[in-house]
């Protein structure tokens, strides 16, 4: 009985820590500004007039998938004559067996 009063007591006690424990971190900063809100709509409507607003460079890139030129047994002899290779043993069990 007195173990599981403990218990609920240890639990309760986080739980209060938890619920006071509110300070932000990093510590906010304020943040001021040195251009207007009127300064930047100027230029972004100055960008636009000079078509200079691309948003397609912005984009992250399509990326195309790699077409190989290597056949699988190509890669397996390259990998079979570098001799830098780690586990060289184990290399040759896993082609003996037929994995």
């Amino acid at each position: 009985m007195n173990i599981s009063k403990i218990v609920i007591t240890a639990t309760l006690v986080a739980a209060t820590g938890a619920a006071f424990a509110e300070a932000s971190y990093p510590p906010e900063v304020s943040f001021v500004s040195s251009k207007t809100r009127a300064g930047v709509i100027a230029e972004l409507k100055q960008e636009s007039d000079e078509d200079g607003l691309n948003y397609a460079a912005s984009a992250p890139p399509v990326l195309q998938p790699a077409a190989s030129t290597k056949t699988r047994a190509a890669v397996k002899a390259t990998l079979n004559a570098d001799a830098t290779i780690a586990n060289r043993e184990l290399d040759v069990l896993r082609i003996n067996v037929g994995h």
